[in-house]
């Protein structure tokens, strides 16, 4: 399914709600964030992470939307943010395994709720991720691809739960080398993206020309 007035298509809408909302930015963060927890508390909270991070983002979604809507902000400028979005959180994937290692762990409040809320903001759900899918959801013009995008976000959330559930295993294996390598592949695949979308964006407001 392919929407012809959509520049993104469905590969490329699963690629940035992967990398903008995805487990690739999720799994080391919470293994050390949960390194003194056991098994069942740590389930406790992966679980909590995962209901709060999901309603938080559709909210957020709707709430952009709606702003959207009552601005009455032009399409080729918001195809011009999106682009300039994913560009920025691609080049940061890219460039990331070349950054100085994270900080000591963090300690977590004792209850899981707490704990989850912590993790959730803005670990899993980040402010360009929302504004990512905002953007995506702006330029869905029929039912089925918005359907189509929510499912989307929906199975990425559970991959995050997986992550949040077998970080510890995935990390300890030769499974943190595939993971680290699909992250650069996926960040250069996500900048050639938003490089496309920027050059659509201007060439509808006019400033270049799109052969």
């Amino acid at each position: 399914m392919h929407d012809a007035n959509s520049p993104i298509g469905l590969s490329g809408i699963f690629t940035v709600l992967f990398v903008m909302l995805g487990p690739l930015k999720i799994i080391g963060p919470f293994v050390q964030f949960t390194h003194a927890a056991d098994q069942k508390e740590l389930r406790k909270i992966a679980f909590r992470t995962f209901a709060i991070a999901l309603c938080a983002v559709v909210l957020g979604a709707v709430i952009g939307l709606r702003l959207l809507s009552s601005w009455e902000i032009p399409v080729p400028a918001l195809l011009l943010s999106g682009g300039l979005i994913f560009f920025v959180v691609g080049m940061r994937m890219v460039l990331e395994q070349y950054q100085p290692g994270r900080a000591a762990p963090i300690e977590l409040p004792p209850s899981p709720i707490a704990a989850a809320m912590r993790i959730t903001f803005p670990t899993v759900v980040t402010p360009y991720g929302i504004a990512a899918l905002v953007v995506l959801l702006a330029n869905s013009h029929t039912l089925e691809r918005t359907m189509t995008i929510f499912a989307m976000l929906f199975g990425v959330m559970l991959l995050n739960l997986l992550a949040m559930l077998y970080g510890r295993r995935i990390l300890d294996g030769a499974m943190a080398i595939v993971l680290q390598i699909l992250g650069a592949v996926l960040g250069v695949l996500q900048v050639a993206l938003a490089v496309s979308i920027i050059f659509l964006a201007l060439g509808k407001m006019g400033v270049l020309h799109v052969g």
